[in-house]
């Protein structure tokens, strides 16, 4: 059920695409074996379910405001808001730690993707690690690093190509680019 609902997202937020439609598909049908790699590992992440995918959109989300992809801060800031985050959730992604519209469980995710994207990796990793364990099975551990790390090549080809934001956050929050601080 929670894959259809997020492919049932993805629909929504490519329909609300205004531009650069074809920018990133333009770039991969040049490579057909590397658009085949992406979509299948895309559809792997989709199809994993352990973790709830409200905290998947916050880690990818994060990791893509410390990135600074456009791209996908765009399509990003759209799946978050058919996913069901607040826009306080989208807008208080630099003030996480501070702010009262996550839950302790959220903050630690938001830090273990802020953790696991700077470069190099913080030091804290370890810590937050051992935390989440205390919330979650190894299993729903390995998926969500798994969709930080993915966002992580995501951005970095989307900005290597030059792949431009596609205007489907246009009227919902968006989340904003974000410095990337020592953790």
């Amino acid at each position: 059920m929670r894959a259809i609902s997020r492919i049932m997202s993805y629909v929504k937020t490519i329909r609300r695409a205004q531009r650069n439609r074809t920018d990133l598909f333009g770039w991969l049908l040049r490579r057909p074996q590397v658009l085949i790699s992406i979509l299948i590992y895309e559809t792997m992440l989709l199809f994993t379910n352990k973790v709830d995918p409200k905290l998947k959109d916050l880690a990818e989300l994060k990791t893509a405001a410390l990135v600074n992809c456009q791209f996908c801060l765009d399509i990003g800031s759209t799946l978050a808001h058919y996913g069901g985050l607040t826009e306080a959730q989208v807008t208080d992604l630099p003030t996480y730690q501070d702010s009262d519209a996550y839950s302790d469980t959220e903050k630690l995710v938001l830090a273990f993707a802020e953790a696991m994207t700077v470069t190099p990796t913080s030091l804290d990793l370890d810590h937050i690690r051992a935390q989440l364990l205390t919330r979650m099975n190894k299993s729903q551990l390995t998926e969500l690093a798994a969709a930080i790390a993915w966002e992580n090549q995501r951005a970095r080809v989307n900005q290597g190509l030059g792949v431009r934001p596609l205007g489907s956050a246009d009227g919902v929050a968006c989340a904003m680019p974000e410095s990337r601080r020592a953790v």
